[in-house]
């Protein structure tokens, strides 16, 4: 009696055993359709360039996205404001993070605020419009959809109300990720980029508030090229971090509407290109092309410290019209990987004549000049950063054997007037700053006077210098002399 009861509790385990085995094998679905989903979470949405928490191994979830349109005014660069278009409040718009087989359900909530009606077309959903048919939600409203994530991949999202080319210019787009079951692999660093073309009445540059022009985007001549919505989104204090030996996960989109990306990072190579942000990786690659309304997943592994600069390499739109970032990463110096500078020699193939300055171009006249000291400062600034700052660095400390510098110059200090020569005209021939003797060319600089007037006064009141103030009539006397 005794064996037998025993016997029977034997018999009993083994069958709970062997049935808890089998309600934890994992089920493997053909069609993602058929993925169940095991309870509701609110979705964690993020403003660029951050990134949501990795989905990892978490089961199909009904996901509960509340999105908020907000037409609202920014700065584009220095002095230029816009009016944008935005999904969160942001451009680009929330990042969302799903896997397959979630069930998304989407709020689009358009804030009573707006002028404008909107609508939104997801790039991962299945259905009529993305999602756009049965978003269209005027001012005060929310509207609500459902889809399922059938396809893994990095997919664009986008406003489709009509004018559409319109919405998308003034910012109205953003990525949504769908995982693969299981997961991405880990990395230790992630990041949201989103590059854009914009449109505005006024030049580049040109101050003030900036409406769209519809005209030069339908001829696709962009005024601005630009990383997350602005100019400088990504650069100084706003740079993206890493340190050396971290893996970096760049999830990059383009918004367009009208311009292809040629995406680079000078000085890294790419180890994996997840191609347009599907299945297919390309490895090694040096720039990768990301269409309008497309997107790729890009990783590689820092091994040097450095600032790298994130490019689009039509490269006139990054130095140009703003379409550049900053990688900053820090750590310990590796030679075996990048020497550094190792000597500077002299090398003269040609001989050492005197190379002639260019003297053709029109000089465009600022449009809106500086009115008290402090905007001659802010003005100012903003020129040196875009025409001065590759050869006299940010702190005016000049390239040592190549370019001088501007802190605390006795050559700038000595003679305003032949600085502002120097400014309009160019230079060439050896000259003496702080006891160094330097042989370069310095090109003409296609400033209008009151642009020279600020950079100036700009140079002058920074970094120990004399504090002069140069005036445009400054510069017109020294232009007018013959």
């Amino acid at each position: 009696m005794k064996h037998s009861h025993l016997l029977f509790v034997f018999s009993i385990a083994s069958m709970l055993f062997l049935t808890s085995c089998f309600d934890n094998k994992e089920t493997v679905y053909d069609n993602a359709a058929d993925i169940p989903v095991n309870r509701e979470m609110i979705a964690e949405l993020t403003s660029p360039p951050h990134v949501p928490t990795p989905v990892g191994k978490r089961k199909a979830k009904k996901l509960i996205v509340k999105m908020e349109i907000l037409e609202k005014e920014g700065e584009m660069t220095d002095g230029v404001k816009y009016v944008y278009w935005t999904f969160g409040g942001t451009v680009p718009g929330s990042f969302i993070r799903t896997r397959v087989g979630d069930e998304v359900e989407f709020h689009l909530q358009n804030h009573p605020n707006n002028k404008l009606p909107h609508n939104i077309d997801l790039h991962a959903v299945t259905g009529p419009g993305g999602g756009a048919e049965s978003s269209f939600v005027a001012p005060g409203h929310e509207k609500t959809f459902s889809f399922k994530t059938l396809n893994p991949g990095l997919y664009v999202y986008h406003c489709a109300t009509a004018p559409v080319g319109m919405h998308i210019a003034n910012g109205m787009y953003g990525l949504i990720l769908v995982e693969p079951e299981g997961g991405l692999p880990i990395v230790d660093k992630e990041y949201y980029i989103m590059q854009g073309d914009f449109y505005t009445k006024g030049a580049n540059g040109e101050r003030g508030l900036q409406p769209f022009d519809m005209q030069k985007a339908v001829d696709e001549k962009a005024d601005y090229v630009v990383f997350n919505g602005k100019v400088g989104s990504l650069t100084g204090d706003n740079a993206i971090t890493a340190k050396v030996g971290e893996t970096v996960r760049l999830f990059v989109g383009n918004g367009g509407p009208g311009l292809v990306s040629s995406f680079h990072v000078i000085g890294e190579i790419f180890d994996k290109v997840h191609i347009e942000g599907g299945d297919l990786i390309n490895k090694n690659v040096q720039t990768t092309l990301i269409p309008a309304g497309g997107a790729a997943m890009i990783e590689f592994k820092v091994d040097v410290p450095g600032t790298f600069i994130l490019v689009d390499h039509s490269i006139f739109r990054a130095f140009n019209k703003g379409a550049l970032g900053m990688l900053k990463v820090e750590g310990q110096k590796d030679k075996k990987i990048y020497s550094g500078e190792l000597r500077d020699d002299i090398y003269l193939p040609e001989g050492p004549g005197i190379q002639s300055m260019p003297t053709t171009g029109e000089i465009v006249a600022s449009e809106v000049p500086a009115k008290s000291f402090e905007e001659q400062i802010e003005f100012g600034k903003q020129a040196y950063m875009q025409t001065c700052f590759a050869c006299h660095q940010a702190e005016g400390q000049g390239v040592p054997n190549a370019f001088p510098p501007l802190a605390k110059s006795d050559y700038l200090n000595a003679d305003v007037d032949r600085a502002i020569g120097v400014v309009l005209h160019g230079l060439t021939g050896e000259i003496t700053v702080n006891g160094q003797k330097y042989n370069s060319v310095m090109t003409r600089q296609m400033l209008s006077p009151d642009e020279i007037a600020n950079v100036l006064t700009y140079v002058y009141n920074s970094w120990g210098n004399s504090k002069k103030v140069v005036t445009k009539a400054m510069v017109e006397k020294v232009k007018n002399r013959k």
